[in-house]
């Protein structure tokens, strides 16, 4: 099989070095930055550079760039892909990126599946790419009524063959309202809590828990703004959620009600060890 991948960033670097790691697959890559195709090449993560105008050479092509950059660019090169090849992306949002191409690439013979790595770190840029990014990760697909189920069997397959732990399939209203709590809003609140006037009072302060809960305030604020915007609806309902769930908290500390507050911090518990023995069957 020959995979293309358009973005060697943090995620299409990784990919990369993951497939060439683990397969035996052939991996072409496609990035404006010179300097990082080379870095690529340098690092054995492709065996070889394309342009748009050479997406026909490969069966599968993974799209790794920002939300609209990548509904932008498989618009635009929908006649350029092979007929009969599969488009997937990469995208932490699937409703836009799904309705907005998914058709197009229909019409020219393409087939189309929305697709989310569930991994990351702090950094971005292919400087930081790594080939066990993905190990115990899992690989979230969105098909839809449209999406022949050969698709998600070779996707699916591919994904494994990387070093992926498990495949998760999912419609794409389902992914957008669940990553909106799972991912999203940790976001926010990630940011939101790091404003505190105390910030800069925490050294010899802080250990684990402020560690934890601000890791992720360190964030690309291009790619999540669009992220943000283009998962509006659910999100606004999280955020809500814990603006409510907050304000009890608040009320019950302000009014020393000691039954309400060791009520709340109870439920909490058990709905975290509910959570962990659900994540562990």
């Amino acid at each position: 099989m020959k995979i293309g991948i358009v973005g060697l960033g943090l995620i299409g670097g990784s990919l990369a070095k993951a497939i060439k790691k683990n397969t035996t697959e052939i991996c072409y890559g496609l990035d404006i930055n010179k300097a990082t195709i080379a870095g690529a090449f340098a690092q054995e993560a492709i065996d070889d550079e394309i342009t748009s105008d050479q997406l026909d050479r490969c069966d599968v092509v993974i799209v790794c760039l920002y939300p609209q950059q990548t509904i932008d660019f498989i618009l635009e090169n929908k006649n350029r892909f092979k007929k009969g090849s599969i488009v997937i992306d990469s995208c932490g949002i699937k409703g836009k990126i799904v309705s907005s191409v998914e058709t197009e690439l229909s019409k020219c013979g393409v087939k189309f599946l929305g697709c989310h790595p569930m991994a990351g770190r702090e950094f971005s840029g292919f400087a930081y790419s790594v080939d066990n990014l993905f190990d115990k990760a899992s690989f979230i697909m969105t098909p839809t009524d449209s999406t022949p189920i050969s698709v998600v069997k070779e996707i699916s397959n591919l994904a494994y063959n990387i070093g992926f732990a498990k495949c998760v399939v999912s419609s794409p209203e389902e992914h957008d309202q669940i990553i909106a709590f799972t991912s999203q809003l940790a976001h926010v609140v990630s940011s939101a809590y790091i404003k505190s006037p105390s910030l800069l009072k925490q050294s010899g302060f802080s250990a684990g828990s402020f560690k934890d809960l601000t890791r992720v305030a360190k964030l690309n604020e291009d790619m999540w703004t669009t992220l943000f915007m283009m998962n509006k609806e659910p999100l606004l309902m999280e955020i809500n959620h814990i603006i409510k769930s907050l304000e009890d908290y608040r009320d019950a500390i302000s009014e020393d009600d000691y039954s309400k507050l060791h009520d709340l911090l109870k439920e909490g518990r058990e709905l975290k060890e509910i959570s962990n023995n659900q994540h562990n069957k």
